[in-house]
Formats: C-alpha cells, sequence, structure tokens
C-alpha cells in the first residue's frame, strides 16, 4: 500500500536536508520523524504535518474522537494519525475515526489483529508499537503494516524491557525476515519527549521548567506507580515527591500507599487529580504540581528550550 507522495513546498524544506525513507513514501511524508501520540491536541499535530513530519493525536479518551479528527484536518492539508490504546474493545472508537477521515492508524498494546482489516478496507494504513521481537513477529502476521520498536529508556508509558539499541536490530530482522513490512525503528524517528517542548504543546510551565533542566539520568522507569485509572502498565517519569514517598515506605502495595486516594490536583475543567493518577500537569491544572506524573524519556537531555514543533522537525532533521 503505498500512499500518495505530495510535493512539499519549498518553506517547509528550506534549511532541512529531506531523508526519504521507504515508510516516508508509504505515509506521505517528507520528513522521517513521528510525533509520539501523547495528547489529542489538534494544533500541535498539524504542526508537526505541516513541517513535512507526520503528527499524530492520542484517540483512545477523547470525548468526540470525529471532532478531534476533523478539527485536526482543518488545520492540516498534510497526513497526520491517531492512536488508540488497546486495554480494552476500541472497535466503536476506530469506526467514528474513520468515519471522520482518518486514514493512518496506530495501536498500543494488546492485539491489533481485529482491527487491520477495518483500517485496510477504509484505504488506511496500521501502525503498532510493539517491545519485542516476538511482538512485532505477531504484528506482522496480523496485518500490520508498519512496526514501531518502542525501547525501554522511552517516556510515558512503555511496553518493552529492551533498550532500542538492540531491540531495533532484532525487530527489522525479525520483520523482514516474515514479510514485506517496514520496521518503523529502522526508517524513522519516533519522538515524544522533545514535542513536551514545543510551544504547541499546553504543558503546565513547571513541568516545562522540570524537563528544561532535567539530565538523562532524571527520568525513572516504574513498574506501577502512576496506575491509577491505568494498571499494569509500567511507565517512565521524572521523580517528584510522590515517587519519595513511596519509595521511602518501601513501595508497598497499591492500597497501602503512601496518600493513596488524595486529591492533589485539579484539570482546568475542574476535574480532581488523585496521587498516583497518571495526569500530567497541563496548562490551567492548579495544586501540587510537582507531585504530579510528569512523563520523560532519557532523551530528555536534549529538550532544553521551548521551540515551535517546525523548528523542532528542521533541528531534528538539519545537517551540519
Amino acid at each position: 500500500m503505498q500512499a500518495q507522495v505530495t510535493c512539499w513546498p519549498k518553506k517547509i524544506t528550506e534549511g532541512t536536508v529531506a531523508v526519504r525513507t521507504p515508510v516516508c513514501e508509504m505515509l506521505g511524508i517528507e520528513q522521517p520523524i513521528v510525533l509520539a501520540p501523547m495528547v489529542d491536541i489538534p494544533g500541535l499535530a498539524a504542526a508537526v504535518s505541516n513541517a513535512g513530519a507526520l503528527g499524530m493525536v492520542t484517540l483512545t479518551w477523547s470525548d468526540d474522537i470525529g471532532a478531534v479528527v476533523r478539527k485536526t484536518a482543518a488545520l492540516t492539508a498534510r497526513p497526520f494519525g491517531g492512536n488508540f490504546v488497546l486495554t480494552s474493545d476500541r472497535h466503536r472508537p476506530l469506526d467514528q475515526a474513520l468515519d471522520a477521515g482518518l486514514r493512518i492508524v496506530s495501536f498500543f498494546l494488546g492485539d491489533p489483529g481485529g482491527y487491520v482489516e477495518p483500517v485496510h478496507a477504509a484505504g488506511g494504513i496500521v501502525m503498532h508499537t510493539v517491545g519485542s521481537a516476538e511482538e512485532a513477529r505477531r504484528a506482522v502476521a496480523s496485518g500490520v503494516d508498519v512496526i514501531v520498536a518502542q525501547g525501554w529508556e522511552a517516556g510515558g508509558h512503555v511496553g518493552s524491557t529492551v533498550a532500542t539499541l538492540p531491540l531495533v536490530p532484532a525487530v527489522v530482522d525479525d520483520a523482514r525476515g516474515v514479510a514485506a513490512v517496514l520496521a518503523l525503528g529502522a526508517q524513522a524517528a519516533w519522538l515524544g519527549t522533545r514535542f513536551l517542548m514545543a510551544q504547541e504543546m499546553p504543558i503546565h510551565e513547571d513541568y516545562r521548567r522540570r524537563l528544561a533542566a532535567a539530565a538523562e539520568t532524571d527520568p525513572q522507569w516504574y513498574p506501577n506507580l502512576y496506575d491509577v485509572g491505568w494498571p499494569d502498565s509500567p511507565h517512565r517519569a521524572l521523580r517528584n515527591s510522590t515517587a519519595a514517598a513511596w519509595e521511602a515506605a518501601g513501595c508497598p502495595p497499591d492500597d497501602q500507599r503512601p496518600g493513596t486516594g488524595d486529591v492533589i490536583a485539579h484539570l482546568a475543567s475542574g476535574e480532581a487529580i488523585v496521587r498516583y493518577e497518571g495526569a500530567p500537569p497541563m496548562i490551567g491544572t492548579t495544586g501540587d504540581i510537582e507531585a504530579l506524573s510528569m512523563w520523560a524519556g532519557q532523551d530528555v537531555a536534549l529538550a532544553r528550550q521551548t521551540q515551535s514543533a517546525a523548528d523542532i522537525v528542521a533541528e531534528l532533521t538539519s545537517r551540519q
């Protein structure tokens, strides 16, 4: 399946060097950069796509999936994708996204097999994030078009126990040996932490300052710390007072953790955030910001300043 490749205006690629790979051809993008799906913010996804890369929105928890897709499409004429976390049945939300015009769909966790056919029937492309070569083999067998290899050092929720460097060659070799698929980890970069510092990303300023000051050793891997609302999903985040108190108590189970059930902050909407909930601080969040989950990968040391999404893409793809 080949997505139509368009000729990008000079203003997008001026000052950068386009590195076209087969996955760029498939997705219809100019630069081998993909925004990891972190929020359902159309403006951020559109800004990345308008810069020649692939913008993504997460749709798993969106109240109006169709509206998110349509708003993103109204902000960019270029390809963009949407993501679903397969911790429960997502067939109806997927149908809503496809009906709204989404044609690049990525999945994380779970089995993508039952979702491939409707995406292909709509003329779309299926991407799936894996954390091992075995997962890659299963995804390829189910008909997935693009394999995303996520290493253990990634920020946010992590499904791997293997670092990117050894993981990518294993996934690439297995994927190519089983079927003619493209391993995204070998042909494009899937970045989340770097785009947390984008001007279009509405994170709280305290979160932004923590990211800018962080070293690569600051993000810590936790098997189940911020598991309220999303259990059994390891993750990586900046260490804070919540983590310190939990560790000082001997890393007890959920019902014995210090401060369990305490409301420590509120979203801009007024919705309460309890301690150990996987809700990062965004613009408008009030309360104990420092104690909230601040997702970050070990590449955080490269995220030193706030820039536009377009400037981030240009910087990532420039050759000095």
